[in-house]
């Protein structure tokens, strides 16, 4: 038995892939201040939990902001070729993909093979974003778990004008000093978060199934919101977060000649 290994090292946490032609295991630890310790820690504990003897992993990639830092990986990838690699083997029928990540947002088109047609990325700032949203979250002393729970449907969105974190983040401290409900803005926060994501997917064309990857992507709320603001149904798997890794994992897989 022979394995490949992706490790995707995010701006917020570190993500890896044991793989075999299929998902052995799977780890999410949080990045710190060091992509390097946090790649290496996801690649020893992958191996340890599951038995697997170094030498019967014949391929290591990393991807990620992070990439860079890890020494101990065979080959680096973007992450955009690594999440068009990792939807695809969640559900050959996607076409188009939507990562929201911690730092950036990115959009993908992809064939029928998984490999890229076009893209658009959003990384000059956290507008948009796992942090964006996190930050706000923050502000407002919500936890971003308890979020579905906090948002009822009779809750109407109040409008946030700004989408620059600083400007955004003295916005809802405004609005909550007017009695404003906490619940309202958040669901405006949401919905601004949606518009952005919606103009970035306008930038490539909309095609088949719509993937939504990244830890943002565990959000119902944010889910329903985006898909109403493209019009179009998400695919969410359970991995959602994991998806760059996997891509990582799957072209390791590909590439190992025995």
């Amino acid at each position: 038995m022979y394995y490949s290994v992706g490790v995707d090292a995010g701006s917020v946490a570190t993500k890896g892939v044991l793989f075999n032609g299929e998902i052995i295991d799977q780890l999410v630890i949080p990045t710190g201040w060091s992509p390097k310790d946090a790649s290496y820690e996801v690649f020893q504990k992958l191996l340890e939990r599951n038995n697997v003897q170094r030498q019967q992993v014949k391929k290591i990639i990393g991807t990620g902001y992070g990439r860079i830092s890890m020494p101990f990986v065979d080959k680096t990838v973007t992450e955009i070729t690594c999440h068009a690699k990792g939807a695809h083997f969640l559900n050959p029928e996607t076409r188009t993909i939507l990562d929201i990540g911690g730092q950036d947002s990115k959009v993908i088109s992809i064939d029928d093979l998984g490999n890229i047609v076009d893209f658009s990325m959003n990384d000059k700032c956290a507008a948009g974003t796992g942090r964006f949203l996190q930050v706000m979250a923050s502000t407002l002393g919500i936890d971003i778990s308890e979020l579905d729970n906090l948002i009822g449907e009779n809750v109407k969105p109040q409008p946030i004008s700004s989408m620059c974190t600083v400007f955004a983040e003295s916005e809802v401290i405004s609005l909550l000093a007017k009695g404003i409900e906490k619940e309202s803005i958040m669901l405006g926060i949401v919905h601004s978060i949606a518009n952005k994501a919606s103009s970035l997917v306008s930038k490539v064309p909309l095609n088949n199934e719509v993937a939504f990857t990244g830890g943002v992507a565990k959000c119902k709320t944010v889910r329903s919101a985006i898909s109403g603001k493209i019009g179009s149904p998400l695919f969410v798997s359970d991995n959602s977060q994991l998806v760059g890794a996997l891509g990582a994992a799957v072209i390791a897989y590909n590439s190992i000649k025995l």
